[in-house]
């Protein structure tokens, strides 16, 4: 059983530096005194990451309109984000995390079952960070149908 840590409401979120779809390092500092959602997706352009990735760009401008900046991250090579971002007209950063080390660090990896089997890999996840760097709220194992929906709810959004 693979299993990390969980964030809580409150915690310092881990710091990070990945590659954007465009190959530009981002980090979480690059968001210091924005309000960020980090979300955690399995893999790109597969079904349910699909709906997800665009529901949150289809809301992008009323979360960026409250505050809120959004960077989807998942192990996928810069390559397949590119592809990814370009299909689905995507403009917020996708970042690869080819080591799962920030799905790590922020509780977003461990064992799920798919198909019936056990497999280990990035869990869809969202943590939202307030601006002076803690979280305000992390969400495991979501569903992506309707999840932006619930989350602008849950942040008045």
């Amino acid at each position: 059983m693979t299993e990390t840590t969980h964030l809580q409401p409150g915690d310092l979120a881990p710091a990070f530096s990945l590659s954007d779809a465009r190959g530009t390092t981002v980090g979480l500092s690059d968001f210091a005194g924005r309000s960020v959602v980090v979300y955690f997706y399995p893999k790109a352009a597969t079904p349910g990451c699909t709906t997800e990735a665009c529901d949150f760009r289809d809301n992008l401008s009323s979360l960026a309109a409250a505050g809120y900046d959004v960077v989807g991250v998942s192990s996928d090579p810069v390559e397949d984000l590119q592809a990814f971002a370009a299909d689905e007209s995507l403009t917020f950063p996708l970042l690869s995390d080819p080591g799962h080390g920030t799905a790590k660090s922020y509780g977003a990896y461990g064992d799920k079952e798919f198909g019936g089997k056990v497999h280990t890999g990035t869990l869809r996840s969202t943590i939202v960070v307030n601006p002076d760097g803690t979280v305000k709220s992390a969400e495991y194992n979501v569903d992506a149908q309707g999840h932006v929906a619930r989350l602008r709810e849950e942040l008045g959004v």
